[in-house]
């Protein structure tokens, strides 16, 4: 399993949400680069980045910080947040980036998905978040009535082949990853490679994740910013 640690970005700096809630942020630093080339120095072969402004209002806010990344860093790179339309994904892609995860969009215009695919194949990753197993989009302000495992059924049988899965509940709380839905979200999908996302607290959480079949990687935040989790030792075991 990939262990890969997560720079969300909000106005240029390096923050946290509690939660998924904009209300609720902790600043961990003023240069994402910098925090980038921090991770690696401990063995991050790839690193998650996230444009929380983007993810909020629907169009990236921070691209020319997450471009700079992209040429500056030696881990491959994956964004999110906000890339809701084909010059943005090529931008992106020309810039370095390796995996570029779409959201709510992939969601609600499932052609632009499908075409996506067509042209960028396993570059394109979809993150799909849900609160007690239902969908969230538009940077989890907006609540559906959509199962997360139908609409990955679809996903898969649109060739879909990395997927970002976060229970939102407990993203930021280090109350330890919902492993009930990891487990029903893998008993779901058969060819889509998934990386877990949300509520890992322990080099314990780490352990148990590497050992579910299926969980390809899994990003990791506020654990790794606040000393819960000694990332060298995570990535010692990962390897």
């Amino acid at each position: 399993m990939i262990l890969i640690p997560a720079i969300d970005i909000k106005g240029g700096k390096v923050v946290r949400l509690f939660q998924g809630k904009f209300s609720d942020v902790t600043e961990y630093g003023h240069d994402p680069l910098e925090m980038a080339r921090q991770w690696e120095a401990l063995g991050a072969s790839w690193i998650h980045l996230v444009d929380l402004d983007g993810a909020k209002d629907g169009a990236m806010a921070n691209k020319d910080v997450i471009c700079r990344i992209a040429k500056h860093a030696k881990a491959r790179i994956e964004v999110g947040g906000g890339i809701r339309n084909e010059q943005t994904v090529e931008d992106l892609i020309k810039a370095g980036v390796s995996r570029v995860i779409l959201g709510t969009t992939a969601i609600e215009n499932r052609d632009f998905l499908r075409k996506m695919l067509a042209v960028y194949g396993e570059k394109i990753c979809v993150s799909l978040d849900c609160s007690n197993g239902y969908v969230a989009g538009r940077g989890w302000v907006k609540e559906t009535t959509i199962k997360g495992t139908d609409i990955a059924q679809e996903l898969e049988a649109d060739g879909l082949q990395w997927m970002v899965y976060t229970d939102i509940a407990r993203d930021g709380t280090l109350a330890g990853p919902n492993y009930d839905q990891l487990e029903t979200m893998l008993a779901t999908v058969k060819k889509i490679k998934l990386i877990a996302s949300g509520g890992i607290a322990t080099i314990d959480d780490v352990k148990k994740l590497a050992g579910m079949k299926g969980v390809a990687a899994a990003i990791t935040g506020k654990a790794i910013y606040e000393g819960k989790l000694d990332f060298a030792q995570a990535m010692t075991f990962c390897s």
